[in-house]
């Protein structure tokens, strides 16, 4: 208990080590040929006949995909696109991506009516059809006035019974040719359309899309259920559709395209491999300087300096998703990471110049650094915090990434810097202060 007290910092620290980079890389046998997707895995190198995997979740312009803008167009019914309006659509654009099987996809509102919508690695053409549809599914009553009359007229009348109402919508086949939806519907709708199939007996029930009856079947029996099958000469491709956006809901409004991009992964793989090797040369340049001026503490705080890094990645693994702006900003990050390291050495070294000891130096430099540490990083951490809450896109992108570095570089300055530098002094008895100067 005595030892585990005694070193209670540096057990910490170590033990973070393995649980990040077990929670970082995977590793594999080597295999010639890439078989993994890049969507869900990065390969970092290949090692002692070892693939070395990392789950980063890399973005649009790195991976290639499709990048849509979408405007939101009001409607006799929704005269005024409010913000409660774009939230919705925004919720049901979502929806139908991640329905796709596309769960790194970005879709964020920008502008009072537009939203922007990019998806890695996925066919644009299934994109665009799957949100452009409004999707809006209805089931509605024949009603026929003055019947028997010249002046007979029959009109599809709502009945109140909709698209939002539906439990799960699924695509089948009758297993030649035909395509089908299978639905379930909630349980109060589902009592609802079993009193409404009761009244239609013998009459037909319209299933409208969008305003437009694709089907009308003629009811035999009361459907007490809750399920059914739509039917309207669909294709297999056609069903999927059909299938997603009903699940995901209808939109609020219709939308149109103002502009449509896409970017292709061989752009992709070179700006990965620009920005790794600039950041390992920055990394490798930023711990030659801080050995070569500062000596043992160099030393140190190039240790510190490697843990940060595999922290910001694992956290960058977990919560965020890599752009190329995002690189830019972690890759500067490195550098402000050990402006903490300089801060307190230069302290330490003042305090030594005065006839103080190893440890009494380091601990006072420690001490009166802290202040303007701690300022510097919150200033830096507040304009991170502007461009987040009004930016977007690239912009917020880069923000996030040295919002994440500029938190992670204090814990590793305040903490491990600390622990490791002490913990050395204290091992190897280290009084003279030349190493340090």
């Amino acid at each position: 208990m005595d030892f585990i007290k005694n070193n209670f910092r540096i057990i910490v620290i170590i033990a973070t080590i393995v649980f990040v980079c077990n929670g970082l890389f995977t590793i594999r046998p080597h295999a010639e040929e890439a078989n993994f997707d890049k969507l869900k895995e990065q390969k970092v190198t290949t090692f002692a006949q070892k693939d070395i995997f990392t789950k980063l979740k890399l973005g649009l312009d790195l991976v290639g995909g499709s990048q849509f803008e979408f405007e939101a167009k009001p409607t006799d019914k929704v005269p005024e696109i409010t913000p409660e309006v774009m939230r919705g659509l925004v919720k049901v654009f979502e929806n139908r991506v991640n329905a796709s099987g596309t769960t790194e996809a970005i879709v964020q509102q920008v502008g009072k009516e537009r939203i922007l919508v990019e998806v890695p690695g996925e066919d644009p053409s299934l994109v665009k059809r799957r949100l452009l549809k409004t999707a809006n599914l209805e089931f509605k009553e024949l009603i026929v006035e003055n019947a028997g009359t010249n002046g007979e007229t029959a009109t599809w009348q709502t009945t109140g019974i909709t698209g939002a109402d539906l439990k799960r919508a699924q695509a089948s086949t009758d297993g030649v040719a035909s395509w089908s939806i299978d639905f379930e519907l909630k349980t109060e709708a589902a009592k609802e359309f079993g009193d409404l199939t009761a009244r239609l007996v013998g009459k037909p029930l319209g299933i409208s899309l969008d305003d437009n009856i694709i089907s009308s079947p003629v009811v035999r029996t009361a459907i007490t259920a809750g399920s059914g099958q739509i039917t309207g000469n669909f294709s297999a491709q056609e069903a999927q559709d059909l299938a997603v956006q009903l699940n995901a809901g209808a939109l609020p409004v219709p939308v149109k395209i103002l502009q449509e991009r896409s970017i292709g992964a061989t752009l992709g793989q070179e700006s990965i491999n620009k920005s790794l090797k600039a950041g390992f040369w920055g990394l490798i340049a930023v711990i030659f300087f801080m050995i070569f001026i500062y000596r043992l503490p160099g030393v140190i705080a190039s240790i510190a300096l490697s843990i940060y890094v595999l922290m910001a990645l694992y956290v960058f693994q977990e919560n965020v998703t890599l752009t190329l702006a995002g690189l830019a900003g972690f890759i500067l990050s490195i550098g402000m990471a050990v402006d903490a390291n300089i801060l307190i050495f230069e302290r330490a070294k003042e305090e030594m110049n005065e006839g103080k000891s190893v440890l009494i130096g380091l601990r006072d430099g420690f001490d009166r650094a802290y202040t303007s540490i701690f300022d510097s990083n919150m200033n830096t951490s507040m304009v991170c915090l502007i461009l987040i809450i009004f930016g977007t896109g690239i912009v917020k992108g880069f923000a996030i990434t040295l919002l994440i570095g500029v938190i992670l570089s204090l814990i590793s300055a305040l903490f491990v810097t600390k622990t490791l530098i002490f913990t050395t002094v204290k091992l190897f008895n280290i009084k003279e202060t030349s190493l340090f100067k």
